[in-house]
């Protein structure tokens, strides 16, 4: 898939081939593919790297573009069962065009972030910028979903809640090495400002993201030191309840043994005591009850 756009009064819209300032290219084909390597001089590598999601953040100078890794969050659904997943996307700096290179769809240039874009430097760092912004808006989602479970483990003796954080704990690890890769591409273009002429304005904005995106990581290692800290104390939550609930079903099974030791008792096929008492069945009975509630009093009593 393949849209064009260009930069008009300080914002980015759709435009037609002709006029196009930037090209986005959308898990491109191969007939796409070949046209960004033989007709823009891309190089292969680069552009594989630029859509694996296992690629390190980079920078890289060429002789007739720059080209620009870098890491942002897919998008969520619920096939992934609360594993959140990194994609890298790349950005081409041409002579007056720039080239954007994403694996998934995703919504890219709406929002405030890009309204008032000035050149297509300008382009490049607010692309990251917004990057480091849907990091943050996933952290929070990550520590609602695990307060949510937090909640339903403290009654919880299934495996699947546990199973859940440990897959939140992942998600928040791939998130670290992806955030602190988009750090050290930002610490390299902070060090290549002259080489990119970078206008002050851009280098105020460059300066911005870098304190965002620490904050951001900050905050992801924040939560995942949290989930890691609380996951013993939660699997011993779990071991916890089923130890309850067998203390619990011992009761029931003693309390009904008792009542049985006396029935049995006067149940055998021998001479017993009261046998031709017309009222032996209740004596039996109430027997049985002050045995349960003997056996009570001494549980109690020990404070099982």
């Amino acid at each position: 898939m393949v849209r064009s756009y260009h930069i008009a009064s300080s914002r980015i819209s759709p435009c037609d081939d002709n006029c196009s300032q930037i090209t986005l290219f959308v898990d491109p084909t191969e007939e796409e593919r070949q046209y960004l390597t033989h007709d823009l001089g891309i190089d292969e590598h680069t552009l594989q790297s630029a859509l694996d999601p296992d690629e390190l953040s980079r920078l890289e100078f060429e002789d007739n573009y720059v080209g620009i890794i870098y890491k942002r969050p897919r998008n969520y659904s619920a096939a992934d069962n609360l594993l959140f997943k990194i994609m890298s996307s790349g950005v081409f700096l041409l002579d007056n065009r720039l080239i954007v290179l994403m694996p998934d769809d995703a919504p890219l240039f709406d929002g405030k972030l890009f309204t008032r874009v000035r050149s297509l430097n300008d382009v490049v760092l607010r692309l990251i910028y917004r990057s480091a912004m849907h990091f943050l808006e996933h952290l929070k989602v990550i520590n609602m979903i695990s307060d949510e479970l937090e909640q339903k483990v403290k009654s919880s003796m299934e495996n699947r809640v546990l199973i859940n954080m440990f897959t939140l704990e992942k998600s928040l690890v791939y998130y670290l090495n992806a955030i602190n890769g988009n750090s050290v591409l930002l610490e390299r273009l902070k060090m290549s400002a002259a080489r990119l002429k970078f206008t002050p304005d851009e280098l105020d904005l460059l300066a911005d993201i870098a304190i965002e995106n620490n904050q951001c990581y900050k905050q992801a290692d924040i939560y995942s030191n949290i989930l890691a800290s609380l996951m013993d104390a939660r699997v011993s939550i779990v071991s916890n309840n089923l130890n309850i609930l067998m203390k619990t079903l011992n009761i029931i099974t003693i309390m009904i043994m008792v009542p049985t030791l006396v029935v049995s008792a006067f149940s055998m096929n021998v001479g017993i005591p009261l046998s031709g008492h017309p009222l032996a069945f209740w004596f039996i009975m109430g027997f049985a009850t002050i045995s349960v509630a003997l056996f009570i009093l001494f549980w109690r009593y020990k404070k099982w």
